[in-house]
């Protein structure tokens, strides 16, 4: 019913999955991650504890392989699931079920996995994973995406579309970045246009939040706000509208 990528950026150290699927709210439990850690993506006829279990072995030091097989090797159902694992040292290990509903696969390449199930073919995966390798410019978010539009392109979910989402950690246990396309006709767009909203304010807030290296965040957000404040007449003088959705400022 979905198919996603698990990637780790070389350059900063921040884990992303990014996922889509006929399914509604598939960012709600697809995902799990933790910056420093590892990301899981867990899918098919899915087990959460998948993911909350398994992301607890990976702070414990677990590899991605010990996830998968402890996550697999205990469960009468994994004949019907797929997971992929990403560990703090960047290994990945993935598993597709022999009874997940065809066609069903997953890839591993440096820094990178991907999987899905109930696809159009394997190109699906083919496809996904060749636009992330050839764009290693790209910022890591846009990389992401651009990964998963390859995937729709060549097909997706055979049964159609419903629901994306995009997540990223940086060092911390909570997201730099989390959105979703909980039930939207072409939820991949509508991904893109959120992504453009938080570069527009969100993103530079984020960074003002504390940190486990710094528990009281930037106090001073002089030059955060000037920023956005830049960015926006930019927009403004440029005729380029928000992308927001949001009722004005009053």
């Amino acid at each position: 019913m979905t198919y996603s990528i698990v990637a780790r950026d070389a350059a900063t150290g921040q884990f992303g999955i990014a996922v889509a699927s006929r399914f509604f709210a598939v960012g709600a439990i697809v995902p799990h991650m933790a910056g420093s850690v590892g990301a899981i993506a867990t899918q098919a006829f899915i087990s959460p504890l998948y993911g909350t279990d398994g992301l607890k072995m990976l702070q414990s030091g677990a590899s991605a392989e010990e996830v998968v097989a402890a996550m697999t090797g205990r469960d009468a159902g994994a004949h019907s699931r797929q997971l992929h694992v990403m560990d703090a040292a960047g290994r990945s290990a993935a598993f597709t079920g022999e009874k997940c509903v065809p066609w069903a696969g997953h890839l591993i390449a440096d820094g990178v996995s991907v999987a899905g199930n109930m696809l159009a073919g394997p190109q699906v995966l083919d496809d996904t994973l060749q636009a992330y390798l050839d764009h290693p410019q790209k910022a890591f978010a846009d990389r992401l995406l651009t990964a998963m539009e390859a995937g729709e392109a060549a097909g997706g979910d055979k049964r159609g579309k419903q629901s994306a989402a995009l997540k990223i950690v940086r060092g911390e246990a909570y997201p730099w970045l989390d959105i979703r396309t909980d039930d939207h006709p072409d939820p991949l767009p509508e991904l893109r246009r959120l992504m453009t909203v938080a570069a527009e304010r969100y993103l530079h807030v984020a960074e003002t939040l504390p940190t486990s290296d710094n528990v009281s965040g930037m106090l001073d957000r002089t030059v955060i706000d000037l920023k956005i404040a830049q960015l926006e007449a930019e927009r403004i003088k440029e005729g380029r509208p928000s992308a927001s959705f949001a009722t004005p400022l009053t």
